[in-house]
């Protein structure tokens, strides 16, 4: 006799169900139910119970756990499990089908998750549904297993163009974000660090324009490209503003002032070493060429776009087609299901990266154009 069953949103009622699948169905990577609880609530995340009829109520016997990310077309299957006393009986197949649903209804490009290294029946599963593996992660879970990271098209993007793999570095502070993206196209282009331990602050020293509204400097466009030249790259700078840039986010006088000198400096040394300085618009067409072309694209972009906060930011633009900007974002965020293969290759809507292409209330649009 065939089962009757239900997929419905999961709430406070399903929680002492929800963990105790958990810890059955899924014990190498624990959820409390205060997580649960969180992930009922987050405005990010959906959480659905799957639940079969017994007598006159419901029990839930399985659930999944999908993780969005603003403003990009990734979802993340965070976790799925059906209670063992359940299992061989298709109730996964479903719930799966109906998390890759909920996540092209929400206009996802991607599904990606996180699958035990030593769990080949979990990993046959998937590879069946037609996930592709993308890394692997050492001692992930909290048992300290691996996990493998696998990944599914869901629509709008042919797989066949991949775009090719810039390496992924995490910046260590929250001020180098700039040099981490540096790091990152030195790596693809296979040139080597010289001092691999403390390369990214001796970049952000390099690149820093010492004062910025508050906290720490940022790297400005004109130190990063001198930082870039500096390591063996080839450089072609595009900045919208004639001469220093940055300078209306400081008011004090004296602090624009160490600004100016700092980065006319870099203006100089630029100069001399005849890198190609371009005062106009980095458009789309020009990063789509420069692409093609196989060069890597540094931009300073506002965050606002991603998390509602006007906080200068740079990321490297990795391919672009027709739908999206793919971006290196070097950003490691505080949310834990943040994993790095998320901010690797992360999908962008072109209409969202240029409305986020620019910082400040002059709307400064920067590019630092890098090849070999």
């Amino acid at each position: 006799m065939t089962t009757i069953r239900r997929i419905v949103p999961a709430h406070k009622d399903h929680l002492v169900a929800l963990q105790s699948i958990n810890q059955r169905g899924a014990p190498y990577d624990t959820i409390s139910r205060r997580s649960f609880r969180r992930f009922i609530q987050h405005e990010q995340a959906e959480l659905f119970a799957l639940e079969v009829a017994e007598e006159a109520s419901w029990l839930c016997v399985g659930y999944a756990i999908l993780l969005y990310r603003k403003a990009t077309k990734l979802a993340r299957l965070y976790s799925l499990a059906v209670d063992p006393d359940w299992q061989r009986q298709g109730l996964g197949s479903e719930l799966l089908a109906y998390a890759e649903n909920q996540a092209r209804e929400a206009h996802a490009l991607f599904l990606r998750l996180e699958v035990p290294a030593a769990d080949n029946d979990g990993l046959a599963f998937f590879r069946q549904r037609g996930y592709v593996q993308l890394g692997l992660k050492t001692a992930y879970f909290d048992d300290k297993s691996d996990a493998l990271v696998l990944q599914k098209q869901l629509h709008f993007f042919n797989s066949s163009q991949v775009p090719r793999l810039v390496p992924y570095v995490a910046q260590s502070t929250d001020f180098t974000c700039g040099p981490a993206c540096l790091l990152m196209a030195l790596a693809y282009f296979k040139l080597p660090l010289r001092h691999p331990d403390f390369e990214e602050l001796e970049i952000w020293r390099e690149a820093t324009t010492i004062f910025m509204t508050s906290g720490h400097g940022g790297c400005g466009p004109h130190g990063l490209a001198r930082a870039a030249i500096k390591r063996g790259l080839k450089v072609e700078l595009w900045v919208s503003q004639a001469g220093p840039v940055m300078l209306d986010s400081v008011r004090n006088t004296e602090k624009r002032s160490v600004m100016e000198r700092i980065q006319q400096a870099d203006i100089e040394t630029l100069k001399k070493a005849k890198v190609p300085v371009h005062t106009g618009d980095y458009d789309l067409d020009k990063l789509r060429a420069d692409l093609a072309a196989g060069k890597l694209v540094l931009t300073l972009i506002s965050t606002y776009q991603f998390d509602q906060m006007k906080a200068p930011h740079w990321v490297l633009v990795t391919a672009a087609d027709e739908e999206f900007v793919y971006i290196n974002d070097p950003d490691d965020d505080l949310l834990p299901w943040q994993t790095e293969s998320e901010r690797q290759y992360l999908p962008v809507p072109t209409a969202t990266f240029l409305r986020a292409f620019g910082y400040g209330s002059n709307r400064l649009r920067t590019a630092v154009v890098l090849s070999i």
